[in-house]
């Protein structure tokens, strides 16, 4: 079970996560695609993305990233950023907490990225503690659902379209179990946006730093 749109009061809860971007002065939306790069995919994603001149964020599994240095390169080269979705996809409340924190710095050292995203937005209190001490957690404000086999493509264009507003961070993903369903609302989502003025920006850690505060989590499953 999964949240669509993450509510206010957990996003309220857990402030020393990243849910969404306020305080833009024009309609400004962040894209993000989790699970990349992969060949069968990431080209074409970067070109929906290049069509509007939308800047976008990608969470990459470091083995990913290791295998297909050309994607990274592509990717960084169109003006995206990326972020860190440890090495192996590992989920947090599986994993114990020292190989966990091994394989997020073997996958920042592989992105170079102090972004962090936690596969299925699992973390242990004890992992946040640590992790946000070095990295910017970014979870979502919209789950496009996309990864969900019970989903239809209409179905994951309306979670989109019904629930994303200016200043979301909104998850797809750039992976063989999405590709069907982001094939075919990705290029309608951007058209949408498009055409209600919206901007299409990257998050970095210059846009996401703030100070730091306590609040700890164990919260969303995707």
């Amino acid at each position: 079970m999964y949240l669509v749109k993450t509510p206010r009061v957990i996003q309220k809860l857990f402030p020393n996560f990243h849910w969404k971007i306020a305080g833009a002065e024009a309609p400004v939306i962040y894209f993000t695609f989790d699970d990349g790069p992969i060949p069968q995919v990431t080209p074409w994603v970067l070109e929906q993305l290049a069509a509007y001149d939308a800047k976008a964020t990608f969470f990459c599994v470091g083995n990913n990233a290791r295998r297909y240095p050309e994607l990274m390169t592509a990717t960084l080269a169109a003006g995206h950023s990326v972020g860190n979705h440890t090495m192996r996809h590992l989920d947090g409340w599986k994993s114990e907490n020292v190989p966990y924190f091994h394989d997020v710095r073997h996958c920042a050292l592989q992105v170079k990225s102090s972004l962090f995203r936690p596969p299925y937005g699992r973390l242990k209190p004890s992992q946040a503690q640590f992790l946000q001490r070095h990295y910017e957690i970014v979870m979502w404000d919209v789950l496009s659902g996309d990864f969900d086999a019970e989903l239809t493509p209409e179905d994951c264009f309306q979670n989109v379209v019904r629930n994303a507003e200016s200043g979301s961070i909104v998850v797809f993903h750039d992976s063989l179990k999405a590709e069907d369903k982001l094939r075919d609302i990705l290029p309608r989502l951007l058209a949408h946006y498009a055409a209600l003025g919206y901007r299409f920006e990257a998050l970095t850690p210059a846009l996401l730093q703030r100070p730091a505060a306590v609040a700890l989590p164990q919260l969303l499953t995707v």
